[in-house]
């Protein structure tokens, strides 16, 4: 047995999981499962470089991140970044803030990386189901980046395109520093167009179509199944391994993309950090699934975060 720490690092958010692993038995147990809202990736599309005040944002969860991983015990840790820091022309400094607060260097993680990650942490307990057909398709919707992964007990193909709800939002939504609320139809237009042309890349080195069995993963998809569940609060449980229609994804992104950001701010089980940038998400996810003809998505509250615990062991 071996206990770990990883930490994801992404455009939006910050998560961190300790976790004891056992590589013999292929079980992983979770001791602390955490994440926050950083918006590292705040202004990169525009700007290319990362905000001071994302940059303290950040760094201070770390300081909260490191607390826990002493507490516990973890012996090895890794630190994963993703999308934000890969486009960023200071990431330096994001690199030298993480050393000294958590010891380790972080790894900006390559789209196949990160792609690789996130299938072998969302499959890991799947794999040995036989009511899912393969192969499986999952799909990782970040903030900067989406990730798609074909394969059965291994990766067939995998691509990272930038695509994410952050990216999406900042790219067409932002008005005069704030987010159309609700968004125009023209600029709804313009992300669907924008997200086509990515799902084009995409399916140039991963043949979308192929996947019998479509498995989301990350905040949008799991806050969608929140709402298709009509939990009153945030649930992982109820969340993990749940099934949301085709139907039900289009009726929902409807809603968002007609939504205020009082009233998305009202849904329930609604993460207030992804307030602003859920609709866009949604998107990306209903044209995944129109995309590959998925009836259905099986969400997967374990990701890439579990695929770097497992990595360390």
């Amino acid at each position: 047995m071996t206990r770990v720490a990883a930490i994801d690092c992404g455009t939006n958010s910050i998560r961190l999981l300790v976790a004891d692993v056992d590589p013999a038995t292929g079980h992983l147990t979770d001791l602390d499962r955490r994440m926050e809202i950083v918006r590292l990736g705040q202004g990169v599309d525009r700007t290319g470089r990362l905000a001071p005040e994302a940059l303290e944002r950040t760094l201070a969860v770390c300081r909260e991140y490191a607390a826990v991983i002493e507490e516990l015990g973890a012996g090895k840790v890794r630190f994963v970044a993703t999308s934000a820091t890969r486009d960023a022309e200071n990431s330096d400094t994001f690199v030298q803030g993480v050393r000294d607060i958590l010891g380790v260097v972080p790894e900006v993680v390559s789209g196949d990386q990160e792609a690789q990650l996130s299938f072998d942490g969302a499959t890991k307990e799947l794999a040995g189901s036989d009511r899912l057909e393969r192969p499986f398709l999952v799909v990782d919707i970040g903030g900067g980046s989406t990730e798609f992964v074909l394969g059965d007990d291994t990766v067939r193909a995998a691509r990272s395109v930038d695509m994410g709800c952050v990216r999406m939002t900042e790219r067409h939504l932002v008005v005069d520093g704030a987010v159309s609320d609700p968004p125009a139809p023209d600029r709804i237009d313009a992300i669907r167009a924008d997200i086509a042309a990515a799902l084009d890349l995409a399916g140039e080195t991963v043949p979308l179509a192929d996947a019998a069995t479509l498995v989301g993963l990350a905040g949008t998809v799991t806050t969608v199944a929140a709402i298709a569940l009509g939990l009153q609060e945030y649930d992982s449980e109820a969340i993990h391994h749940s099934r949301v229609s085709l139907e039900r994804v289009r009726e929902i992104t409807t809603r968002l993309c007609a939504s205020t950001h009082e009233e998305r701010a009202a849904i329930p089980a609604m993460h207030p950090g992804r307030v602003d940038v859920i609709a866009s998400g949604a998107l990306v996810l209903l044209a995944v699934m129109e995309r590959t003809g998925a009836r259905e998505v099986v969400v997967s509250e374990h990701d890439i975060l579990d695929g770097i615990a497992w990595s360390l062991a």
